[in-house]
């Protein structure tokens, strides 16, 4: 692998590592190119190559992921597990979750309390596949 191409990709590693660290705050592609050092577009195009989805799909899937754990563990309400994990309305977290999961949160989190299986089998079975 070239030398250019480590650099890119340690780059592109250190903003998907903020995203994962500020899943909840707002996050846009110009900060996230920023931590990147490179522009907004060259930032968007080489994010989804290197990682095969949009910073913003990513983004999402990682705030699901974070509210799927809390829907299970927890008995907070889908509302503040919304705004908690970074979701601006709990219309467009009900949306973008079902589109991930597959089953809008309140059912998710009935069929999860229905399941009595060790969390590390249901993080493997249930985790998003996009």
């Amino acid at each position: 692998m070239s030398r250019a191409v480590e650099e890119t990709n340690r780059l592109m590693l250190r903003a998907r590592d903020a995203m994962d660290r500020a899943y909840a705050q707002p996050l846009d592609v110009p900060a996230l190119a920023r931590i990147a050092h490179v522009s907004p577009a060259h930032f968007a195009r080489t994010f989804r190559a290197t990682f095969g989805e949009t910073p913003h799909r990513y983004l999402q899937r990682r705030r699901v992921e974070r509210a799927m754990y809390l829907l299970r563990e927890t008995d907070r309400s889908v509302t503040d597990i919304c705004f908690e994990v970074g979701f601006g309305s709990p219309g467009t977290f009900s949306r973008t979750f079902r589109d991930i999961v597959g089953r809008p949160p309140r059912a998710y989190r009935k069929v999860a309390a229905a399941a009595d299986v060790p969390t590390c089998f249901t993080k493997a079975w249930t985790r998003p596949v996009l």
